[in-house]
């Protein structure tokens, strides 16, 4: 499933039983640019035990660096 969080798309996603990430994309499908270098999508975080926790974790990547993310 797929949450918006601002203008962008959250996937929770896991990698290995009990191991949850998130992946973040544009909620425009456009991509994300770091430093002139385009992703079409991001995965952050931990291994987390749950999806919320993944979720809320993209949210702080999110938060800190969407000023950067051209």
């Amino acid at each position: 499933m797929t949450y918006l969080y601002e203008d962008f798309a959250i996937e929770p996603f896991e990698a290995g039983k009990g191991l949850w990430h998130a992946r973040i994309r544009r909620a425009d499908m456009t991509p994300v640019v770091i430093n002139g270098v385009s992703f079409p999508s991001l995965e952050v975080g931990f291994a987390w035990s749950n999806a919320d926790m993944a979720i809320a974790d993209a949210k702080s990547h999110i938060d800190r660096f969407r000023k950067r993310w051209g």
